[in-house]
């Protein structure tokens, strides 16, 4: 069975309340439960982390390469502006599906430019925690 840890950066504990215009009404619990739902159809073990701290997700993405065969990693904000996590990517070698419960390419300027899409193995976006189970859906599929 492969392991998969699915991690949310920041604000993502406020999902359902925070703009919900934007990032729909489905609390962050419920979509937890759907995340391991589709795991658990998928043959998947998911583990989920969240944080709204920089040096936290670095911490377990680097823990994550003894422990897991792929992570999908929403890292909110910081997707725009985190070498740090690029460079945390990057170092641990493992597929890494970069989703976003909103379409970045629909929102502000600056929400356009990922620094940390060049490392991962793709990305989905704009579906809502469909993002998620999608992005379980293609690790399953990663040899």
């Amino acid at each position: 069975m492969k392991k998969v840890l699915v991690i949310h950066g920041p604000n993502l504990n406020l999902v359902g309340v925070r703009e919900p215009n934007i990032y729909g009404s489905e609390g962050i619990e419920y979509i937890n439960d759907c995340i391991l739902a589709h795991g658990k159809e998928l043959g998947l073990e998911c583990d989920i982390f969240q944080s709204n701290q920089e040096g936290a997700i670095i911490d377990k993405l680097h823990q994550a390469r003894e422990i897991y065969d792929g992570i999908v990693l929403n890292a909110g904000a910081y997707t725009h502006y985190s070498y740090a996590i690029r460079d945390a990517i990057s170092a641990i070698r493992l597929p890494v599906v970069e989703v976003h419960l909103s379409n970045i390419h629909a929102r502000d300027a600056f929400r356009h430019t990922s620094v940390i899409a060049p490392v991962c193995a793709g990305g989905i976006y704009g579906f809502g925690k469909n993002s998620y189970l999608l992005a379980l859906d293609a690790l399953k599929e990663l040899k």
